[in-house]
């Protein structure tokens, strides 16, 4: 089979595109034919080698954390899945991935794919969904009623946190530059704002708010005036550096490490398919074009989510 793959870490001329033995499935396990898989931005420092010490991988390592496909074989002990099923998983981080035709998949990270989009599209739902439900629902804790300030909403794993959240009846203030504007209104945010003016304090947008979700990458004096945008009592749950906490005012800190769960996965499967969650992609391209893909994410020219179909 066709796979993309890296032999040492580096830029991103360390991807080759080769000819790799088709795995067989283990014990748990079950065999997926790839339809697609997604760029994200964790891609590119795993191949860089900037996780090597905390994520110890084996190379050659095939990348592509998200999957979307249809299940082609079983191992021995699985249940609850048969041959031809349309299926999404997030991989673990430390294994292949998907820009291949064919990946391993444990089979507790395996959830239904959505029935209302197409299967491809699927393929950039599940570490960008993950992450927003754990954001949303793990750190934040959102509930009815609560204020939440949302700093880079209108990117893959912000835009599901907004949805997510007006889902769960919070009050949404997404912040974002104009050209994501008609797109998170479209998603129910009740304000939508353009980038903050850290120095111009919460008061500003309409806060202090009860929680506060970042995805934007601050130096640490940014960080900590972001601390100001929190109620007393409230949280700041980032995705992009720590929030400082603010013990004298009760409010805490809490940043993502997103993990595979097929649970969340097919609990976000359902409001994708009750319309109640949106996906948006931004581009498809050919997993043969992962250089290029690396290649224009680091240049800062990807458009947005891209999901990379398989060869």
């Amino acid at each position: 089979m066709k796979a993309m793959r890296f032999h040492e870490f580096g830029g991103a001329d360390v991807l080759r595109y080769e000819d790799v033995e088709r795995p067989r499935p283990g014990a748990g396990q079950v065999l997926v034919q790839v339809a697609a898989t997604s760029f994200n931005p964790v891609d590119d420092h795993i191949r860089a080698g900037a996780l090597a010490k905390m994520l110890p991988i084996t190379l050659p390592y095939v990348p592509g954390i998200d999957l979307a496909g249809t299940v082609a074989e079983l191992g021995p002990k699985v249940e609850g899945v048969q041959v031809g099923d349309r299926v999404v998983a997030m991989l673990p981080l430390d294994s292949a991935g998907g820009a291949a035709e064919y990946v391993l998949v444990p089979a507790a990270s395996l959830a239904p794919a959505p029935g209302s989009i197409e299967l491809v599209e699927a393929a950039a739902l599940p570490l960008t969904g993950l992450a927003a439900w754990q954001t949303a629902f793990e750190l934040a804790a959102l509930a009815p009623g609560q204020s939440v300030l949302v700093n880079g909403a209108g990117g893959a794993v912000g835009s599901l946190v907004v949805q997510l959240a007006v889902d769960a009846g919070a009050h949404v203030s997404a912040v974002d530059v104009p050209g994501h504007a008609d797109r998170l209104r479209s998603y129910g945010a009740h304000r939508v704002l353009g980038p903050l003016d850290l120095a111009a304090g919460p008061a500003a947008v309409g806060g202090p708010f009860q929680a506060v979700v970042n995805h934007v990458r601050l130096p640490e004096e940014g960080l900590a005036r972001l601390t100001d945008y929190v109620a007393d009592g409230g949280v700041a749950a980032s995705t992009a550096g720590a929030v400082p906490e603010a013990h004298g005012r009760g409010v805490r800190s809490a940043s993502l490490w997103v993990r595979s769960d097929g649970a969340q996965l097919s609990e976000l499967v359902a409001k994708v398919d009750a319309g109640r969650i949106r996906i948006h992609v931004a581009a498809h391209r050919p997993v043969s074009d992962l250089v290029g893909v690396h290649e224009d994410a680091g240049a800062g020219r990807l458009p947005g989510k891209t999901v990379l179909l398989a060869p």
